[in-house]
């Protein structure tokens, strides 16, 4: 007996094809009902009045596929998919075939194949999740979002470190990468600088709550409750005397643009810092320039507008970018900040006045007064790292606490205790006063007394 299987569009074939035949059905209620044309079923008619209903099966069935890849393509992409390119992305993957290799696959057939040969994908799929999501700006340089993110960005073959970042709110477009040990004021500085000296000064950059990005403590100095509000940060004075505003971000949903540009870099960016053999931060940041160009280009979108609203930087921008402190003059008009001092320039003697340090992130020390350099010191080496020596709201030095009165050392008692704390002990002055008196009486008048516990005398 013969076996054949028939698909879900071919299982109701045989039977009306069979009724076709027999005429209990016209060929015209066949065609309405397979949803073929007139001529189709009177081919379907001849073929199974020859060969049984094993005939209505579709011919091309069993047959490969003149469309198919060849052999040796598969093994070529089998095998450069579990060597050099080993934890790509299917999409990832399709682009490194075809730009360097020269293998045109679709994105489909990378992924076929991946799933053939048992590797899991890089990044599991989820159900997409119902969202709002804020409108980007219209025009570039009016939002950047800024963020860091601590990864094995060099997997096991270098240190570990953190990637700052900003990107584009209304292009979506990376405008600035620095890598660094830890997430640090240095970091930031050095993020900024890049930022504003490549593309200009924006209108506002939007980040999270970090600690050297805004004030996360609850702590309000005098002077601060006078203004009204908490002193900012040394990042924040930076932005404040550049005229950038900051919107700390109270969750990372709300500033997804970056957190999703954070998934894709993990995926692209360690891919080919491991395929170059990149290892250290000087060689990451040789690359990266050509990272964000080829970046940009694959994934960034045109503005609603097409005006930028960059704003120059000032001349000064190297002075605005570092830690500000107040100090006051000594009187050989020399300032010090830490180990480091600084000599006033000028015949002018400033001994005793307030001037604003500045600590600059190439390691020079700036001495400002009244809006004018007064005075500078070289930078210690180009291994120096800004760090803040002292809060903003400790620029003042407190003032020196008053020691507290010392007490008075208590004397030893010489005498007896005289009180037992509810009632006077017989050796109590008053006590004694007393006896002599009632003895005193006793041998006047002759008359004997007892003394009771309310005071009272009876005789």
């Amino acid at each position: 007996m013969e076996t054949f299987t028939l698909n879900r569009k071919e299982v109701h074939r045989p039977g009306l094809i069979r009724a076709a035949c027999a005429g209990r059905l016209t060929s015209r209620q066949v065609a309405r009902a397979l949803g073929v044309s007139l001529r189709q079923v009177r081919r379907l008619k001849r073929r199974f009045e020859a060969g049984g209903a094993a005939a209505l099966t579709h011919r091309s069935r069993g047959r490969p596929s003149p469309r198919r890849l060849a052999p040796t393509l598969l093994d070529e992409v089998s095998r450069l998919m579990t060597t050099a390119y080993a934890g790509f992305n299917d999409q990832h993957l399709t682009e490194k075939l075809h730009e360097v290799h020269g293998l045109r696959m679709s994105r489909e057939s990378v992924r076929r194949l991946r799933r053939r040969l048992g590797v899991p994908a890089a990044r599991t799929r989820r159900a997409p999740q119902a969202r709002r999501r804020r409108t980007p700006e219209a025009a570039r340089g009016a939002l950047v979002q800024i963020d860091g993110s601590p990864f094995a960005w060099f997997g096991a073959r270098g240190p570990s470190c953190v990637l700052l970042g900003a990107i584009d709110d209304a292009t979506s477009e990376i405008l600035a990468l620095h890598f660094r040990p830890t997430e640090d004021v240095h970091g930031y500085a050095t993020l900024f600088h890049q930022l504003f000296t490549m593309h200009g000064l924006p209108l506002a950059l939007y980040g999270d709550r970090f600690g050297a990005l805004v004030r996360n403590d609850r702590h309000w100095s005098l002077e601060e409750e006078l203004a009204g509000a908490q002193f900012p940060t040394h990042l924040g004075r930076i932005l404040q005397d550049l005229g950038v505003g900051y919107i700390a971000a109270q969750s990372p949903q709300a500033k997804g643009r970056v957190e999703r540009l954070w998934a894709t870099l993990q995926d692209r960016l360690v891919s080919e810092l491991r395929l170059r053999g990149i290892t250290t931060l000087d060689a990451a940041h040789a690359y990266v320039p050509a990272f964000i160009a080829d970046f940009n280009r694959r994934f960034g979108k045109a503005p609603a507008s097409p005006h930028a609203v960059w704003r120059r930087p000032p001349r000064t921008l190297a002075l605005s970018l570092g830690c500000r402190y107040r100090r006051v003059v000594a009187r050989d008009n020399t300032v010090t900040l830490g180990p480091r001092w600084v000599q006033m320039r000028g015949p002018r003697s400033y001994a005793g006045v307030t001037v604003e340090v500045r600590e600059l992130l190439d390691g020079r020390l700036v001495v400002m007064h009244e809006g004018v350099v007064r005075g500078h010191a070289p930078s210690p080496g180009a291994g120096f790292i800004l760090k803040p020596r002292r809060a903003p709201r400790g620029d003042r030095r407190p003032s020196r606490a008053r020691p507290a009165p010392r007490l008075p050392v208590r004397l030893p008692r010489l005498a007896a205790p005289t009180h037992t704390g509810r009632r006077p002990l017989a050796n109590h002055p008053w006590v004694r006063a007393q006896e002599r008196e009632i003895r005193r009486i006793e041998q006047r008048t002759g008359r004997t007394f007892s003394r009771r516990s309310d005071s009272g005398h009876f005789h």
